[in-house]
């Protein structure tokens, strides 16, 4: 019996290999064994390992330490905005880089600016107080420099108007507008009612016929527009010089006669006196006790607080002037004093919602410390038509 080992499955005659054996592996080299360099395989050059594993570049330095008086300053605030940052050791080294992140201001938490009720207390007083001066001494001295003057405010608020309802593609017919606003109160102090009315119903209807020949795209909403801002402005306004005139004829000339001022003036006086009681005492008692907001979603800041001390101090102020000026009873000026308060607040809060709806928060910055001229007019506006009502109906229980 032989020692040799059986042949493999499918060999052919012993020594030679079979047809599906693979055989020895030859003794040539491959061709990756001689691109290495005869190498075995799995084992690179010194110059194919450094090419296969490129260095990572270094990022030039952008950073630059901080000096050290520099690097001692720290950032007031945390992100989260309460209290002082950790203490680093990087941030604290001088020859250490450091990045500064600025946080910026809570809005509405920066110190040094206007208070809660966002104004400019000083510039608002200054303002206020030279206008309470000149429409005062126009108002004993000169009524017809008052009339002026009050016209050309309710221009600007025919102006501001119009550029704010441009917010929102509406186009104010502004040369009947304005012509309009300049014969109403003219027409209500030197003719009375009837005037004012006739002056009233003309200005639509130049708005109007404006319109109709300039057809342009919006028609519609500009006539709509236009006659409302005649009549919230210009003939609202023009009850203050129905007022002022009184039962009598229009003075045009210079009254030097202060101790006695004519009725009409008196009651001009007033009800400007108790227009500005309603916006400062408001104002004070709003900032010091205000908690319940009274239209939060047309003015956040006007509050029930704020509307009590408006009420408290306009009558502090109507019911002596009305028993001592007047010569009234003194249940007049309280019922003056409610209806005026309730008046320029509601003539305020209309103000508000239509800055709110045209998305404006001043209609502008004319007068500093107070917006435009039409946050100075709003309270007015409300606020005449009313005292005229008042003083009409309950006149004739003056002495």
């Amino acid at each position: 019996m032989s020692d040799l080992p059986p042949p493999a499955a499918g060999s052919g005659p012993a020594g030679a290999p079979g047809p599906g054996a693979a055989g020895p592996a030859p003794n040539h080299p491959s061709r990756r064994s001689l691109r290495d360099g005869g190498r075995p395989r799995g084992q690179l050059s010194s110059r194919r390992q450094s090419a296969a594993v490129p260095p990572v570049p270094t990022a030039p330095q952008q950073i630059r330490p901080l000096p050290p008086e520099a690097s001692a300053r720290r950032v007031p605030k945390t992100l989260a905005g309460t209290g002082p940052p950790a203490p680093s050791p990087v941030a604290d080294s001088a020859d250490s880089t450091a990045i500064v992140i600025p946080v910026p201001e809570v809005a509405g938490k920066s110190a040094g600016r206007t208070p809660s009720a966002g104004r400019d207390l000083p510039a608002a007083i200054g303002v206020g107080l030279t206008m309470l001066v000149v429409v005062l001494g126009g108002i004993l001295i000169y009524p017809l420099a008052f009339v002026v003057i009050v016209t050309a405010f309710a221009g600007f608020g025919i102006w501001e108007f119009s550029r704010a309802l441009l917010q929102r593609g509406i186009a104010v017919p502004m040369v009947p507008a304005l012509i309009g606003t300049a014969a109403m109160p003219a027409s209500a102090y030197f003719s009375g009612a009837e005037g004012l009315l006739f002056a009233l119903v003309a200005s639509t209807a130049a708005v109007l016929v404006w319109r109709c020949l300039d057809p342009a795209a919006g028609a519609v909403q500009s006539i709509f527009a236009g006659v409302f801002a005649l009549m919230w402005i210009p003939f609202f306004i023009s009850f203050v010089f129905l007022l002022l005139r009184g039962e009598g004829v229009a003075t045009t000339g210079v009254t030097w006669d202060l101790l006695e001022p004519g009725r009409g003036a008196v009651q001009v006086a007033l009800m400007l006196m108790l227009v500005v009681a309603n916006d400062t005492f408001g104002y004070l008692v709003g900032v010091l006790f205000g908690k319940h907001p009274m239209a939060p979603k047309i003015s956040p800041k006007k509050s029930w607080e704020g509307f009590a001390g408006s009420v408290a101090g306009a009558i502090l102020i109507a019911v002596p002037a009305t028993i001592f000026l007047l010569n009234g009873p003194w249940w007049v000026g309280l019922v003056l004093a409610v209806t005026m308060v309730a008046a320029a607040t509601a003539g305020d809060l209309a103000e508000s919602m239509v800055k709110r709806e045209l998305g404006v928060k001043d209609m502008s910055s004319i007068l500093p410390g107070h917006g435009g001229v039409m946050d100075r007019l709003d309270s007015i506006l409300f606020g005449a038509p009313v005292a005229f009502i008042i003083f009409t109906v309950l006149g004739r229980f003056a002495a």
